[in-house]
Order: structure tokens, then C-alpha cells, then sequence
């Protein structure tokens, strides 16, 4: 981290993307059901996945995190692709 990354938009509900290796999943949960501002790692495809509406349950589904902010500038654009940088957030 940090990390910048070109976004695509996925089935209406996220902006999803490559990352440039395979996370561990070891001993997470089998499945997640994201809600809007959920940051996810989908382990059958390997990417990253920022969810601005919420979806369905999704089997190789990892929470990573939440938006500290920024969230409504990613819905804004629904039309294709974004840049964004990631990085940790500390409270």
C-alpha cells in the first residue's frame, strides 16, 4: 500500500479490479454478503471489488474493509472506468 488502480464497473452495484497478486484467504469465511462501502476481495476471479450498492451473498467473497470516504465520487461515475489509490486508513 498505497496502490493505484484503474476501476471498470460491474453489474450496476461495483467498481472492480485486477490486483497485481493473489491475496491468502486462508481461514476467512466461505462467503460474504457486501453492503454499499464494502471493500472485497473476490478470490475465484482474484480482484478487488468496491461495492457502492449492496449485493448478493458470494461464495470466495472477503471483507477487507469500508470507505473512509470518497464513496459518492465513485457512484458518480457510472459510466466506465476510474482510477483510484488505495490505502490504509488509520483512526
Amino acid at each position: 500500500m498505497p496502490l493505484t488502480l484503474r476501476l471498470k464497473d460491474y453489474e450496476a452495484t461495483e467498481k472492480i479490479a485486477d490486483l497485481p497478486r493473489q491475496l491468502t484467504t486462508a481461514g476467512v469465511p466461505d462467503s460474504y454478503t457486501p453492503s454499499a462501502g464494502d471493500i472485497c476481495f473476490y478470490a475465484p476471479w482474484g480482484n478487488l471489488a468496491f461495492f457502492y450498492k449492496a449485493g448478493a451473498p458470494s461464495q470466495g467473497l472477503v471483507r477487507l474493509g469500508r470507505f473512509a470516504s470518497g464513496l459518492d465520487q465513485l457512484v458518480r461515475d457510472s459510466t466506465g472506468n476510474v482510477a483510484v489509490k488505495v490505502e490504509l486508513s488509520r483512526p
